[in-house]
């Protein structure tokens, strides 16, 4: 390759880029690759047998995969209620600020018909909500009230009936209390016991217990993400890759090494896959901040997985100048993109791919995760490029209602047989030439 690397034991590999010409940039990077990666034919093959086998097959891979099938797919509504009452008042209160913010950010969101009129020729624009809508919240290594409400609460601002989720439930078949209170408070209309791609097959396709959604939303591993994209087509979803979680940090001197660290271990604590990359024109600066990762990680309770998640896709990266900070983070179009420079602002006209971005020494990401109001629901995999956040328009549909007056049959008349004749659908030129002739 064309850059210089090596490993700083326990943390991040350290690329220095000061040699390279920006125009070489592309290819002196390491984007992690889901080809033979990617579990494609394990996750058909579960689809396949979901679709075949409805629930039977839910609870036999919630035996296989989580350690035990629950005891009812489907989550009562006095369980859920349950869950919201015993919950500390302190977290039922953090829910519910929460899911405020959410909920007012959303609502920004909401689009009226649009109507234009021009020539005898009206179109109106209606944003139709989907009907019914499915989120995905994960589990397995920890719990995501956070999803919930990230996914749950657009959907009911934009106006969807039914809105269904589904969580992966613990080895004694349960789901965590806190996102069961996080249902309530979002107010879904069911919860189901089930993750993976299973789940994924579940809400695509529907079972015996799980009704079969239009859309399909939320965030995952690698096998719920290839899940969503093997079902798509059959079923909406999100346009995102929604998959492990990504941070990029941008530093300059002024940068806290502390800050910087601590935001990198934020987003690796997710687990593995994904990726975390610091980014410096400063030489010690990366050194201060992986002092602190050493540090920081030292302490942690998740210290192995981090450390596994830093050797395999975290990096150092050494560039000349701003400019070329700008240049990897474009290329990398992370999920998370951190600027901690005593002026990010002036970055912002170089930007082109990211799905949040953070400015500043006050404004980890963290923040977005939980309470900002824009949802954490957000493009992995260098999606950013053609995606973003999830929001309110991607549980709706434009439908366009278009309507004539004679005036205007008459102005654009002709140019339809002309276009029509010359593709050779004289049938299409004939339903306009009989109502002109008819006039």
């Amino acid at each position: 390759m064309a850059f210089s690397a090596y490993t700083v034991e326990g943390m991040l590999n350290r690329l220095d880029l000061t040699t390279v010409d920006n125009g070489d940039i592309s290819v002196s990077l390491p984007r992690p690759n889901l080809d033979g990666v990617a579990p494609e034919e394990v996750v058909s093959e579960i689809i396949s047998t979901v679709k075949s086998h409805g629930d039977r097959a839910l609870n036999q891979y919630a035996e296989k995969f989580d350690g035990r099938a629950p005891e009812v797919l489907a989550v009562s509504s006095s369980d859920i209620t349950s869950a919201w009452e015993s919950i500390s008042d302190e977290l039922r209160e953090a829910l519910e600020v929460a899911a405020n913010r959410i909920e007012k950010f959303h609502e920004t969101q909401i689009r009226e018909t649009e109507t234009v009129s021009d020539d005898g020729i009206t179109i109106e624009t209606k944003h139709q909500p989907v009907a019914r809508a499915g989120c995905y919240v994960p589990g397995g290594r920890a719990a995501y009230p956070s999803t919930l409400l990230m996914t749950a609460i657009p959907a009911k601002v934009a106006g969807v009936k039914e809105v269904v989720v589904c969580v992966p439930p613990d080895s004694s078949g349960l789901i965590n209390q806190a996102t069961l209170a996080a249902a309530k408070i979002a107010g879904v209309t069911s919860v189901y016991a089930v993750g993976g791609a299973q789940a994924i097959a579940a809400m695509a396709y529907g079972t015996e217990t799980i009704p079969a959604v239009d859309l399909i939303v939320g965030p995952g591993n690698i096998y719920v993400a290839t899940a969503q994209r093997q079902v798509a087509g059959d079923v909406g979803v999100a346009s995102s890759f929604a998959g492990p979680s990504e941070v990029v940090v941008i530093a300059d001197e002024s940068a806290s090494a502390q800050y910087a660290a601590v935001d990198l271990i934020v987003q690796a604590e997710h687990g593995p896959d994904g990726l975390a990359w610091l980014i410096s024109w400063d030489q010690k600066v990366i050194d201060d901040v992986l002092l602190e990762l050493e540090r920081l990680v030292s302490k942690s309770l998740r210290r192995e997985m981090i450390t596994e998640k830093f050797a395999n896709e975290g990096y150092a990266v050494l560039v000349k100048d701003p400019n070329q900070a700008m240049q990897v983070a474009n290329h990398v179009a992370p999920e998370h993109l951190q600027i901690m420079t005593s002026d990010p602002r002036s970055l912002l006209d170089s930007l082109q791919n990211a799905g949040a971005v953070f400015l500043g020494n006050m404004s980890p990401a963290s923040v977005g995760d939980y309470v900002a109001g824009p949802s954490h629901v957000l493009p992995t995999h260098g999606s950013a490029r053609f995606s973003g956040a999830l929001t309110v328009a991607d549980f709706c549909k434009d439908m366009h209602i278009i309507s004539l007056e004679d005036s205007g049959l008459k102005k654009v008349g002709q140019s339809v047989i002309e276009i029509a004749e010359a593709e050779g659908l004289i049938g299409h030129a004939d339903s306009i030439r009989i109502r002109l002739e008819g006039k």
